[in-house]
């Protein structure tokens, strides 16, 4: 459980002592791969609750479920509905931001930014509540948080809710961390602000995402610092008040890679949370990126990672994330795998679909064309800041194939097909349109066309296969016989420090084209999407 939430069964919280993994098992970094970033964590009983940001994407703020901190089922979404989020015109990285997930008194809070909504929505900062962590989740209730950005909450032993939250002090970086008090019966904030911390390390940067905790009778405020890249760091502070004084750890940060540099596979560890396991054992999710194709090139993002905490002398202490550690000392508990392969015969979209911005016309059916996901061709593109024709999933995994069956017949300009995406403006389209299959990759919001075919309409066989930076399309009219088209496509557009921002890469099926093109809709059979170890066979 995270602490500062009142164990289900009454156990005080206190310090755990780190107990041998159950049978020697280890575990794999990360626990979540793919954009999965500023992971949040709490536990109820045996089982843990976990939600990561979503930035720009639709559904907002996935929510996963574990009973052994390793392996993790998605739940769905807590932001599932236009009312609760609304992203018209966000621009790329903006949207929701670093949500906290708490549990008090058998409700489930979550709270999070809203960064560069539309000002008429009048949502920033704000609460949502739930009874069960697969929904549905209330209305948001807006919080008056001006300017503030990753607001957490934290629940006393005598049941006061206060909110910690972050605000810039200059234009150089520098922030605060504030407190208040929050009344969950109006759930509005309530009383005096109180200023806790503006950083813990010499000419810090970025002190963010604080989260308070109440262990052994003393508070302990987790921040982030030094920005998240590779200067990212936790940073702990203590104090016997809630409002303060704190003081900082004297072995601040208590958890960076910065200093490991090019031989470490994990780098920017940072934005942490901390669980205390049934057994006793603490524990922090946190952010990192695995770079590849280079020091500073990450294209699957900010993902989540697992690490052990240790207690000495009063202060929690995180040990270095590895890609591989000893397990927790919990029962193991594996879930049904999700199918590599989508025949889009359900009545909802899987919980791993997503589309750009809040989809205000229904521009996919599951319906009009039973076991297909229909897509209409409509006048906003990818390289605009609206929301697309497109439905798209994580890449989670460096080396990947991707498949998807289609049925396109084009019409006027429209298009159809795959596409890579990182943002409006760095992205690679392989679509089907009026001139045949093309290859498309957009740099710094210029197109350029890689490769082109004269396929036909009609039933078509679309194949992205990646190895590390390496992104190859393959195509086939007759199932099983694939045909190569253009030279491999160099993915670094997909990066992050390319591209700007802080998501990783999509891919996803996507449809586009003025009036006329939405006279022919584009059907998608089935997509698979497979992790690969070994080379596919053409």
């Amino acid at each position: 459980m995270t602490a500062g939430v009142p164990d289900p069964a009454g156990t005080p919280v206190v310090p755990g002592t780190t107990g041998a993994a159950a049978a020697g098992r280890t575990f794999a970094n990360p626990i979540l791969p793919g954009c999965h970033p500023d992971p949040s964590i709490c536990r109820v009983g045996d089982d843990h609750y976990l939600v990561t940001s979503s930035f720009e994407w639709f559904p907002g703020v996935p929510v996963f479920h574990s009973r052994d901190l390793v392996h993790w089922r998605p739940l769905g979404h807590v932001l599932d509905r236009p009312s609760q989020l609304p992203l018209d015109g966000t621009r790329p990285s903006g949207g929701i931001y670093a949500p906290t997930l708490r549990h008090h008194e058998g409700v489930f809070y979550m709270i999070t930014t809203l960064v560069d909504g539309p000002p008429e929505a009048g949502l920033e900062n704000f609460v949502v509540t739930a009874t069960d962590p697969a929904g549905p989740w209330s209305e948001p209730y807006p919080l008056d948080l001006p300017g503030a950005f990753d607001p957490s909450l934290f629940f006393d032993d005598d049941g006061t809710a206060w909110v910690t939250a972050t605000r810039p002090t200059d234009d150089h970086g520098h922030t605060e961390i504030f407190l208040r008090r929050l009344d969950l019966g109006t759930m509005t904030l309530a009383g005096e602000e109180t200023v806790l911390w503006d950083g813990a390390l010499k000419d810090a940067v970025w002190a963010e995402a604080p989260h308070l905790y109440k262990v052994d009778g003393r508070y302990y405020l987790m921040i982030a610092e030094g920005g998240t890249a590779h200067d990212h760091a936790v940073t702990v502070a203590r104090s016997d008040d809630v409002a303060g004084p704190y003081r900082g750890n004297p072995r601040n940060p208590i958890l960076t890679h910065r200093h490991l540099g090019l031989g470490h596979p994990i780098v920017g560890t940072g934005h942490g949370d901390l669980v205390r396991a049934a057994a006793g054992e603490w524990w922090m999710v946190l952010l990192a990126m695995r770079p590849y194709g280079g020091y500073h090139h990450y294209n699957l993002g900010r993902e989540t990672f697992l690490t052990r905490v240790r207690w000495e002398d009063g202060w929690p202490l995180a040990e270095q994330v590895e890609p591989a550690a000893a397990a927790p000392d919990l029962p193991e508990h594996r879930w049904p795998a999700e199918p590599a392969c989508d025949d889009f015969d359900a009545e909802r979209l899987a919980p791993c679909w997503n589309h750009l911005r809040t989809p205000r016309e229904p521009y996919w059916s599951l319906t009009e064309r039973p076991g297909h996901l229909r897509l209409w061709p409509g006048p906003r593109t990818l390289a605009e800041r609206a929301a697309p024709s497109l439905v798209a999933r994580r890449q989670c995994h460096r080396d990947f194939a991707a498949h998807a069956a289609l049925d396109f017949t084009p019409a006027g300009d429209g298009c159809a097909g795959l596409v890579l995406v990182q943002n409006d403006d760095f992205h690679i389209r392989y679509v089907l349109s009026a001139r045949g299959l093309e290859v498309i990759r957009r740099h710094a919001g210029a197109d350029e066309v890689l490769a082109a075919a004269p396929v036909p309409g009609g039933r078509l066989f679309l194949g992205v296969e990646a190895r590390g930076q390496e992104y190859r399309m393959r195509y086939a009219t007759t199932p099983g016989r694939w045909s190569p088209l253009g030279d491999a496509v160099d993915g670094r557009v997909l990066s992050t420090t390319v591209a700007g921002g802080f998501t990783g890469a999509y891919i996803g099926m996507y449809a586009a084209g003025g009036p006329e093109a939405g006279r022919n809709p584009a059907d998608f059979d089935w997509f698979e999407y497979l992790p690969l170890s070994e080379p596919v066979s053409p």
